[in-house]
């Protein structure tokens, strides 16, 4: 049994203009005009209220990592609803506790190691902010470019200033550094400093990987001043990269050379919404005590069951490996174009972005998107691919093919 739609469509379909109007008159204007009104998906397609289908190449921003309607993972989270929906954290579940040791042992953390779930990657990371206060240290270092959510703490940690001074003053002394630069962290950093906050690849300032050997000489700066260092995987963890955690391409190891917190989200449940903050290390993992964070959702047992279900198929299907193989088929094909309009190709895995040589993304984005492809112009110059990792060479292959038409049609209009 499914939702009727004709329930709440005066007994008729409706088309996309009816549900945006609709849209406009009920749902809070944060988000500004949908571009469709989408009401299905299977695998890495998608398909709007008017028919017509699309090859998802963001995946709810690199959050449908299975693709849409998966039946492992559908079938999972009904099995669950259907024992077990919610018990709130006076008690715990199987499937919590399953999940947290499961993102334990692929974290390589050590024994004392431990779990704090939420419901988004913003909360996890308002976990690690406080988590950081605990340690007797109120300074914040983290880096211009960098995205890590929109609630008052994560914000604070955010860099742009559109995002940020609209709500100032916001909680305190966080100071941003460019991104990528060893020598500008090695000046913020005092004995002050409680904790570093750094993500593996910038994804909202453009998908932009830190530099060889740049998280490792975080590492090393924040160890020679006692603090802590925390990385924001909430985008680039769950095999987005073609590894469990970015920072495991990083030459970073959880103990003495890695880092001390790890936060994670997007593709963590497939699709249904739940954050993790992983503190390693019995000393990191104890500096939030009983009774001072808490979740009244986190780790319910039917979002801890679709991340075991979307783990289990991560490692059942070798996506890892076609995340690298797919990933690097993108970046040689976009490569192979010799199109006026690209300059670079960059990013990790299956997290990418398309360097133009104008300030064209929106107008190329909305060229793909009347051809069938959804990508996402996350610069006035970049065009960001986050698709799903069940993503085929096949259909990477059609993006290829359409994307140069759709850069001659943006840069003519713009000429």
């Amino acid at each position: 049994m499914t939702l009727d739609l004709d329930l709440y469509t005066s007994g008729q379909l409706q088309s996309q203009d009816a549900w945006l109007e609709r849209y406009r008159h009920s749902v809070m204007q944060t988000f500004g005009t949908p571009q469709r009104v989408l009401v299905r998906g299977e695998g890495c397609y998608v398909w709007d209220a008017d028919g017509n289908r699309y090859l998802d190449l963001l995946a709810g921003i690199a959050v449908n990592v299975l693709g849409h309607a998966h039946p492992f993972l559908s079938s999972a989270v009904s099995a669950q609803l259907a024992t077990l929906g919610h018990v709130s954290n006076f008690f715990a579940t199987p499937t919590q506790v399953a999940l947290a040791e499961r993102l334990l042992d692929l974290a390589g953390a050590p024994s004392g190691s431990a779990v704090f779930f939420s419901n988004s990657g913003t909360e996890a990371n308002e976990a690690a902010f406080k988590l950081t206060r605990r340690t007797g240290r109120t300074g914040l270092v983290a880096a211009e470019g960098g995205f890590h959510g929109r609630t008052m703490g994560a914000l604070a940690l955010t860099h742009k200033p559109a995002y940020r001074e609209p709500f100032e003053p916001l909680p305190g002394d966080v100071v941003h550094v460019p991104f990528g630069d060893p020598a500008a962290l090695e000046a913020a950093l005092t004995p002050a400093t409680a904790a570093v906050v750094l993500e593996p690849v910038q994804g909202e300032a453009g998908v932009r990987p830190a530099p060889p050997g740049y998280l490792a000489e975080a590492r090393r700066l924040t160890q020679a001043v006692g603090a802590l260092l925390v990385l924001d995987e909430v985008q680039t963890g769950v095999g987005r990269t073609g590894s469990w955690f970015a920072f495991q391409q990083a030459e970073l190891s959880p103990g003495g050379t890695g880092p001390d917190v790890v936060t994670l989200a997007k593709g963590l449940g497939g699709g249904i919404p739940i954050g993790a903050t992983i503190a390693f290390g019995e000393r990191n993992a104890q500096l939030l005590g009983a009774g001072q964070h808490g979740s009244t959702f986190g780790g319910n047992p039917v979002a801890a069951a679709a991340s075991l279900a979307t783990l289990h198929v991560i490692e059942r299907d070798g996506l890892l490996e076609n995340v690298a193989g797919v990933g690097r088929r993108l970046v040689d094909g976009v490569g192979a174009l010799a199109h006026p309009g690209v300059a670079s190709v960059r990013g990790a895995g299956l997290l990418l972005a398309v360097q133009l040589t104008q300030p064209v993304a929106p107008q190329v984005a909305a060229r793909l998107l009347e051809a069938g492809f959804i990508v996402n112009p996350v610069a006035p110059d970049a065009l960001r691919l986050a698709p799903p990792l069940v993503l085929t060479a096949e259909q990477a292959d059609t993006f290829l093919e359409a994307l140069p038409t759709a850069l001659d049609l943006a840069l003519a209009g713009a000429a």
